[in-house]
């Protein structure tokens, strides 16, 4: 795919989302207090203006209109979860640790490396969302998991596009060496950070762990 075919994908499912009905919030959600504590993180996650990377994206301007676009499905990802935990009767989060730990490494770094960090958020979010979607008994979380599950499954492979071809071939095996370490981490301070959360979803956390290993190294297979 190129840039182009990225943009016309987000602006169809853009179109497809306008179209589309909200999940019925009125049904409300009862959420085990783990879960709820775990959705109310990654909502602040998603909940990013990401202006920084549309200002690293400027300079390419089909690439640029994906990216805002990219960054809206983020943002109505942050809408859903928002509403979901209101239906639930639980407050969002103004910040959180790990988000700023996390804006605060993206911010630091080039387009490339930005991406780089951002695209193990987006593998650790496959195996988050699908736990939280199959691991539910409450309708309307199912829905909302799906959903945004969709997109990213979707984000992984976009991200992953423009990274394809960026790494020399000698230092390829060093940089993805580094990369899968902090992925490492990232996915085992995730694992432990959300451990009661996932627990309650069915996943353990070396199971957590080992999914979205496997997960990145679908991706890294990509790059090559």
């Amino acid at each position: 795919m190129t840039h182009a075919d990225w943009l016309q994908d987000f602006e169809t499912e853009a179109e497809r989302r306008r179209q589309r009905d909200d999940p019925p919030w009125e049904q409300g959600a009862k959420l085990h207090p783990d879960v709820a504590k775990s959705i109310q993180r990654f909502q602040v996650g998603e909940a990013g203006d990401g202006a920084n990377l549309i200002a690293k994206a400027a300079g390419e301007a089909t690439y640029l209109a994906a990216v805002k676009l990219f960054v809206a499905e983020e943002q109505n990802h942050a809408r859903m979860l928002a509403a979901l935990l209101d239906a639930g009767a639980v407050p969002t989060l103004a910040s959180h640790w790990s988000d700023t730990v996390f804006v605060t490494l993206r911010r630091a770094l080039g387009l490339r490396l930005e991406l780089m960090v951002l695209l193990i958020a987006e593998v650790v979010a496959l195996r988050y969302y699908r736990a939280l979607r199959d691991g539910t008994g409450d309708p309307l979380v199912t829905e909302v998991a799906a959903r945004i599950l969709t997109d990213e499954e979707r984000h992984v492979p976009f991200h992953c596009h423009r990274l394809r071809g960026g790494f020399a071939k000698p230092v390829r095996a060093v940089v993805f060496g580094a990369w899968r370490l902090l992925l490492i981490g990232v996915a085992v301070t995730v694992a432990v950070d959300h451990g009661a959360a996932l627990r309650e979803l069915g996943v353990g956390r070396k199971e957590f762990v080992a999914d979205v290993l496997t997960a990145f190294d679908v991706a890294l297979a990509r790059l090559q």
